[in-house]
């Protein structure tokens, strides 16, 4: 497949507690393509339930866009060992790293969303973005290089990296599914993170960001836009830290009114505003789970 095929490939993954999200993206991303084509989104689902996916498939014109949904468990290959890393993510967000073998064969590249954003650009002219040559593509992280800062590279003398070498976050990106597929990338990736996971405070975008140190491409800012910024025409907004969806919300005030704007377009008209103490319990959650797999050592 051509990257200036009219059919765009779209991953993202999503547990039940951010359906809602999931549904806002969705939208947004139908809303402002513009162009002729299919959007063809593959959901790895990390226990959605039924009643949510339906809202999903109701909110959107089906005609525009295909949603695949694919089990978690059917994504990571038997007998790979994910991270037991002690951060507060939770193991779905290792599911990027195996995009290249559950996408079909068919698509040459995908794109990559976070779950927390809203597109107000047309994908297509993401989609065919030239990345030069380069496996991955990917916007500069708010810290914008390895020794930024506690969430960066820390270790980067350990591994032979320039402070200033730029660090990307891993929230959006491009993947030329063709070339990963020749290499071993996922198992170098995740061997890293296991290798340095007092490191890496954010492990799927450490583990990038170390194997693909000045070997990636960089894209215009505005198509990861972080919802602590005063960006004025973003194209992509992520939603980093607290979500819209949580009433402890403290980023950008019409990036938050963007989201609910194409929220009331979606079929949860009866949804309100989680506690704070709902985000700190799953946080807890993801950290415990991760804790008991490890002490019995469940993969």
């Amino acid at each position: 497949m051509n990257t200036d095929s009219k059919d765009i490939c779209i991953v993202t993954v999503c547990d039940n507690h951010f359906t809602v999200m999931l549904a806002v993206l969705i939208k947004s991303i139908e809303i402002n393509h513009l162009s002729n084509g299919i959007i063809h989104i593959h959901i790895v689902d990390d226990g959605i339930h039924a009643t949510n996916k339906l809202k999903i498939v109701n909110s959107i014109d089906q005609k525009n866009i295909k949603i695949t949904w694919l089990p978690i468990k059917e994504v990571i290959p038997k007998g790979v060992a994910l991270p037991l890393d002690a951060s507060s993510f939770p193991l779905n967000v290792y599911v990027r790293l195996f995009i290249p073998y559950f996408v079909p064969k068919t698509y040459s590249r995908a794109i990559y969303l976070d779950v927390d954003m809203v597109v107000k650009k047309d994908i297509s002219l993401l989609w065919n973005t030239a990345i030069n040559g380069k496996i991955i593509a990917g916007v500069v992280d708010r810290l914008n290089i390895v020794g930024g800062a506690w969430g960066g590279i820390t270790n980067y003398l350990e591994l032979g990296l320039a402070p200033d070498t730029k660090y990307f976050n891993s929230g959006l990106l491009i993947m030329d599914l063709e070339k990963w597929r020749k290499t071993e990338l996922s198992l170098e990736i995740l061997a890293c993170i296991s290798k340095h996971q007092q490191f890496a405070n954010f492990p799927d975008q450490y583990g990038l960001n170390v194997i693909f140190a000045n070997q990636w491409f960089e894209l215009d800012q505005r198509w990861n836009t972080y919802a602590t910024s005063n960006e004025e025409n973003p194209y992509i907004i992520h939603f980093i830290g607290r979500k819209p969806i949580y009433s402890s919300y403290e980023n950008n005030e019409d990036y938050k009114n963007e989201f609910f704007h194409y929220f009331n377009l979606t079929k949860w008209a009866d949804f309100k505003q989680k506690k704070e103490y709902n985000r700190l319990f799953f946080k807890l959650l993801n950290r415990s789970q991760k804790s008991i797999k490890k002490l019995f050592r469940i993969i």
